[in-house]
């Protein structure tokens, strides 16, 4: 049977960011397990949950970055104090059990190929002003980013290229319910060349000493703290719903592994799953595929009426395919190193621009 074309509908694009008031939420988007509101996060969290009722806030803010963006974001100096409300309220919601994370980004200091601080200010305070325990830090490698910020990596040659973002997994408790079983790995090449050939339990030089049971075979891998994933949708049932209604897509969409793989860790079905950042909703998607209920908060409505379009047609099935494309190796350093072809380096430290290079 062939699909039903989408109905094209008329967005209005007048409403403004703020001014809703505490008592009025509004519901953009139902489905069998959650809903998407217009409304003020910190407002819906103080008034509409209650204390110690959500199992997980999965999230990526915007971040403290010196050039504005169309979805709102706080220069990284103010961050700290602008993120405060919110993370009273995620410390009252929060079950004992439960778990934060927070996809941030970097952000440089204005004219300088120095970084802010300002994340992992974030993070202290969290930790040493509202009671959270770091649980781990994760890094999400995106090989596909481009070389920013182009004057210090691309023009001046003195940085490389920005691609990772931290994510803080934090927690009420020390002991937030997870398993790492539900994010296991397929083994390596190498790892399954040692396993078919054997492996003699001896001292490292480090001193570390692997036993025999290193060399069991458990069918799959602990991964380590790192995600790699690149962030490259461009033919996604969302984009294709955006420009069949003339919405605007939002610009910095997180990719669904994210979300999916803390959901899988840290969530069992049914678990409450909230994303008060939520904005094109992809953390939405990705619990109502995993069987998690979940409510996501947004104050940009034009973001809302794109979200709809994840939500069209979803399967139930909890499967989500997975290509070869989605894994990559990381490079190893060096491989280009050759010490007779280098420039000298510049002893101002890259304070002078270059001058252009001419090409033939």
């Amino acid at each position: 049977m062939a699909a039903k074309p989408q109905r094209k509908r008329t967005v209005p694009r007048d409403m403004p960011r703020r001014g809703l008031g505490p008592d009025t939420p509004r519901a953009q988007i139902r489905t069998r397990l959650g809903t998407a509101y217009l409304a003020d996060s910190v407002d819906f969290l103080g008034n509409h949950v209650k204390d110690d009722t959500v199992d997980l806030i999965v999230t990526s803010p915007p971040f403290g970055l010196v050039r504005k963006k169309d979805y709102g974001n706080v220069d990284a100096d103010d961050y700290v104090d602008w993120f405060r409300p919110f993370a009273e309220q995620f410390k009252r919601v929060l079950k004992q059990s439960g778990s934060l994370v927070i996809d941030i980004g970097g952000s440089w200091k204005p004219g300088f190929p120095t970084k802010s601080l300002y994340q992992y200010e974030l993070l202290i305070t969290l930790c040493k002003e509202f009671g959270f325990h770091l649980a781990q830090e994760f890094f999400w490698w995106n090989p596909s980013r481009l070389p920013t910020p182009a004057e210090w990596v691309t023009v001046r040659r003195i940085r490389v290229k920005d691609a990772v973002n931290m994510i803080f997994w934090l927690s009420p408790s020390p002991w937030p319910k997870a398993s790492n079983r539900r994010v296991l790995q397929p083994y390596s090449s190498s790892m399954n060349e040692l396993l078919a050939n054997g492996y003699r339990p001896k001292r490292r030089p480090s001193g570390h000493e692997i036993s025999d049971k290193f060399s069991r075979n458990n069918g799959a891998a602990i991964p380590p703290n790192l995600i790699a994933m690149a962030n490259t949708e461009s033919n996604s049932k969302y984009l294709k719903y955006c420009e069949l209604n003339e919405i605007r897509p939002h610009p910095a969409r997180f990719p669904t592994v994210i979300p999916e793989y803390f959901m899988h860790m840290l969530t069992d079905e049914g678990d409450l799953v909230v994303d008060p950042f939520a904005g094109s909703c992809v953390t939405g998607e990705v619990a109502e595929r995993l069987k998690r209920r979940w409510r996501c908060i947004e104050i940009e409505k034009l973001y809302l009426d794109g979200a709809a379009g994840r939500f069209e047609d979803m399967l139930e099935s909890s499967v989500r395919p997975v290509s070869g494309d989605e894994f990559y190796k990381i490079p190893r350093p060096g491989l280009l190193w050759d010490e007779t072809k280098k420039e000298p380096l510049p002893q101002d430290g890259g304070k002078q621009r270059p001058p252009k290079r001419h090409t033939k």
